[in-house]
């Protein structure tokens, strides 16, 4: 008798606390910033050969049993043994993104982040595309903690800012786990969210 993976059959759901829950598809906005990733660090990763990235049609089965596929994820060279090329990945990854939407923030930024935490994810970037934010968190001693937000901010937003607060706007954000590698901000948001 052939065995069917149920994933193949019902694609869209999570597990969370052993729970399933129904994980609605993205939009072509909140894919376009995914894609973005994966193209500027995929080029980069794959010119250094120092990993792999995956959107979110990779699913993630985390050592406490939860079930996630995040907006975008990487998994460098000396832990590709979680991956399986066949299925799916199994154990952390290195860094995890996951794209704010109406339906998915405030699991995004509670129980995702505190499994992304407790499953040792070293990198963890909360991207709000609406207001063009990326909250970056990075491990340390088993917790997360706020690295730092980087902000796009448009025209509006500068005419109401000093000139010490536009002489702050970084307008590249770095990818701790890839030694600094940064990616202009206005490249992520460029299209998609006006």
């Amino acid at each position: 008798m052939e065995v069917i993976n149920e994933r193949l059959l019902y694609p869209s759901y999570e597990i969370i606390g052993g729970k399933k829950f129904m994980a609605p598809a993205a939009n072509t906005r909140h894919n376009a910033i995914g894609g973005r990733l994966y193209m500027f660090i995929g080029t980069y990763l794959d010119a250094k050969e120092l990993g792999y990235c995956f959107t979110d049609s990779a699913d993630i089965h985390f050592p406490d049993g939860s079930l996630f596929s995040p907006d975008f994820s990487i998994v460098l060279k000396e832990n590709e043994q979680i991956i399986s090329w066949s299925g799916d990945i199994y154990g952390a990854p290195d860094m995890v993104v996951e794209v704010l939407s109406y339906s998915t923030r405030r699991k995004d930024i509670t129980i995702k982040k505190d499994t992304y935490e407790a499953n040792g994810v070293r990198e963890y970037w909360i991207v709000d595309p609406w207001a063009k934010i990326i909250d970056v968190y990075l491990l340390r001693d088993g917790k997360y903690f706020l690295d730092n937000e980087y902000m796009l901010p448009d025209d509006n937003d500068l005419k109401s800012m000093t000139d010490a607060e536009k002489a702050e706007i970084k307008n590249e954000i770095p990818v701790a786990i890839l030694d600094g590698l940064k990616i202009p901000l206005n490249y992520i948001f460029k299209w998609g969210y006006k």
